[in-house]
């Protein structure tokens, strides 16, 4: 079994040789008179399924928007029955908070990993442009911490995630240690036809596939600390068969009490990323009014979808408006993992019922023989 050392040396001895190559020091260097000009918004970020407050439509120019996250390794239970995952998060929660900028901002992320912690952690964004998505630039020790800069040229929502190099990635991305950005337009989000729309409420949903191991009795098996786990379960992982599928960290994560609220005659965006594996978002008597399936708000939005696929390690986003009140089930439609695996969610909706919409002409009733 690989020991806690093992694992933080290989991980730092990997991403360092990576960052030997991807990186050189004039590409590391930030050149702070490119962007000393510009306004600064310090931004605290939230935890899913909630997004910090943001304009729709950018005020003024571009700036420079500061977040700031730490790295927590904690044991977290994925489901009911006290399952424990050896978590590695951004700022404790799985998945790690939504970051929001418009095009054209500078994302400045000041990025800690406490010295309470074992392993190495860095961050690659996929809404950058550069080398490894700023991973090679972001890797750090337990103790230390990095600031990292870049400009956000594209728009639409994109994944983040640890990648310390080698077998490390995919370890530390199924531990939970992804995210996501969205880069809005500056005059906000665009139907098919152009026309501006916006959102009454957002939502950020997570998914991820879990590979808890197994006693010989066939009981999952906890661990001490992040570390203790990477042997046993990295021989689950290539089995490519995961033990669960969970929105947010957690099978009814967001159901009961915690289910997404809304209001009928409210529009809700919703930014779904599975950084792993592809997943099929299907809102059960709902739809897609406009669906950026890929996430990429420069395409026209797809319309009416009654589901959309997520391709792994990317994020997309739907805008519907809720017509009827009642309580809407949000799954993966792979339904053997919403159901058996954990991939569901609720959105309660409250409003006035609308019998052109949906009405029951009949109750059940015994047919007489």
């Amino acid at each position: 079994m690989l020991t806690r050392r093992e694992a933080l040396l290989g991980s730092v001895l990997t991403a360092a040789a990576v960052a030997a190559v991807g990186a050189t020091p004039a590409m590391a260097a930030a050149k702070p008179k490119d962007v000393a000009g510009l306004p600064r918004e310090k931004v605290i970020l939230v935890a899913p399924p909630f997004v910090h407050a943001h304009d729709q439509v950018a005020k003024g120019g571009p700036k420079v928007v500061e977040f700031t996250m730490n790295v927590e390794e904690k044991p977290m239970v994925i489901d009911a029955d006290g399952t424990q995952l050896n978590a590695m998060t951004y700022n404790g929660s799985i998945p790690g908070p939504l970051m929001v900028v418009h095009e054209g901002d500078y994302l400045e992320l000041t990025l800690i990993n406490p010295d309470t912690n074992s392993l190495a952690h860095n961050i690659d964004f996929h809404a950058a442009t550069g080398a490894l998505g700023g991973g090679a630039l972001t890797l750090i020790n337990p103790g230390e911490q990095v600031t990292l800069r870049f400009k956000a040229t594209r728009t639409g929502t994109f994944v983040y995630h640890c990648a310390p190099g080698g077998a490390m990635i995919p370890w530390h991305v199924v531990s939970g240690m992804s995210g996501a950005v969205m880069v809005l337009p500056r005059d906000g989000l665009k139907d098919d036809k152009g026309k501006t729309v916006r959102y009454d409420r957002i939502y950020y949903i997570g998914e991820n596939d879990f590979y808890i191991p197994r006693d010989e009795q066939g009981k999952f098996k906890k661990y001490e600390s992040a570390g203790d786990n990477y042997d046993d379960t990295v021989k689950v992982m290539r089995g490519l068969i995961p033990t669960h599928v969970v929105f947010n960290g957690k099978a009814g994560s967001l159901t009961g009490d915690n289910a997404m609220k809304a209001k009928v005659g409210e529009t809700v965006l919703i930014v779904h990323s599975q950084a792993n594996r592809d997943t099929r978002p299907h809102l059960i008597g709902g739809h897609g009014d406009f669906v950026w399936e890929g996430g990429k708000f420069a395409n026209p939005p797809a319309k009416d979808m009654e589901t959309w696929f997520i391709r792994g390690g990317s994020a997309g986003a739907a805008l519907y408006t809720f017509l009827q009140p009642g309580v809407y089930a949000y799954v993966n439609h792979n339904l053997i993992e919403a159901v058996e695996l954990g991939a569901t969610a609720h959105f309660t909706v409250d409003g006035s019922w609308d019998d052109d919409l949906m009405m029951q002409i009949e109750a059940p009733r015994v047919i007489a023989s």
